[in-house]
């Protein structure tokens, strides 16, 4: 299959290698064309991916429409921020279009396909998401995700494109789900690196995310998903390796702030992660269907409202005695 990536950042570049090396057509769009450059002089993404070689056969492209123009699949690998920017460039795309950005927009609070069904009306839109760490996948080591869409036959395509075996691909037509399962754990993340930076123990860390993948499952029923998908890769599994990860972006975000660091440094440092916009976005979504969510909560006021950590957690742990769902 002719597959164009949009984004060389390190998922973006990951998976660029995985459908090359399975004998794809694959070209490579970058934000900054300079990226593109390194990679034509030394077969590197050294930015993203250090020690990392990339196929040879791998097209590169600094022009976006051009890249997509004969494209039967075109994998998104932006930042939710610039996700609709982007997209917009690409409205008569008809073939296969398929998000990898792991966000809920702010203003809309649709998930990254619901922003590619309003720009990109003619394709048929899908979601890849699990726990991949990109550097892992890069370097070949065994990981696992889901391809999601509401038909099977291009959820299996997506699997025919990715699959090998070091990257087992499984297909799910709970594309909601999918998403959010992505999306949300990532807020989540940030409370346990709080949690780390604040030298809490694996008690506190094990009943976070226990409690995490709870709401997180809660909030995807209330918007349409099936429960049984918070079960698997999407869900907890991607929420696994991002809490305890030392190359969780999200995780090492809350970190620096549990170590007292403040937001304006971390902002400054450019250590944002997704989770960061995403906390918004989940809380103001929650509001909106009506679902109770303590820890996205408490992040949020963390974040976006000066809350001291130590008041979130005693606020979190305080609250009234209930059964556990």
């Amino acid at each position: 299959m002719k597959v164009t990536v949009i984004g060389a950042g390190a998922w973006g570049t990951a998976l660029a290698k995985v459908a090359a090396s399975n004998g794809n057509e694959v070209t490579l769009w970058a934000h900054h064309p300079e990226r593109l450059d390194e990679i034509a002089a030394t077969g590197r993404n050294e930015q993203y991916l250090p020690g990392v070689d990339l196929p040879k056969e791998l097209i590169l492209e600094k022009d976006i429409r051009a890249a997509c123009q004969s494209a039967e699949c075109c994998v998104i690998a932006v930042p939710s921020k610039a996700f609709r920017e982007v997209t917009s460039q690409l409205s008569g795309f008809t073939g296969i279009a398929v998000s990898v950005t792991k966000g809920i927009e702010n203003e809309s609070g649709l998930t990254m396909t619901g922003v590619m069904q309003r720009e990109m009306p003619g394709a048929s839109v899908a979601a890849l998401s699990g726990p991949t760490l990109a550097l892992e996948v890069a370097r070949g080591v065994p990981a696992a995700i889901v391809a999601a869409n509401h038909k099977n036959s291009i959820a299996k395509s997506l699997q025919s494109v990715f699959h090998r075996p070091a990257f087992r691909v499984y297909t799910s037509n709970d594309l909601i789900g999918v998403e959010l399962g992505g999306a949300l754990k990532n807020v989540i993340a940030i409370a346990a690196g709080m949690c780390d930076g604040l030298q809490f123990g694996d008690n506190a860390k094990a009943a976070l995310l226990t409690r995490g993948i709870a709401e997180m499952r809660r909030l995807g029923v209330a918007c349409g998903a099936h429960s049984e998908t918070f079960a698997g890769l999407s869900g907890i599994g991607d929420l696994t390796v991002t809490c305890f990860s030392k190359l969780s972006r999200n995780r090492g975000f809350g970190e620096k702030l549990g170590r007292g660091q403040t937001l304006e440094e971390i902002v400054k440092s450019k250590a944002i992660a997704e989770g960061f916009p995403t906390a918004r976005s989940a809380y103001f979504l929650a509001r909106k269907v009506g679902v109770e969510t303590p820890i996205i909560n408490e992040v949020y006021a963390t974040l976006y409202e000066g809350k001291d950590i130590g008041h979130a957690l005693h606020d979190l742990m305080g609250r009234g005695t209930k059964l556990e769902d």
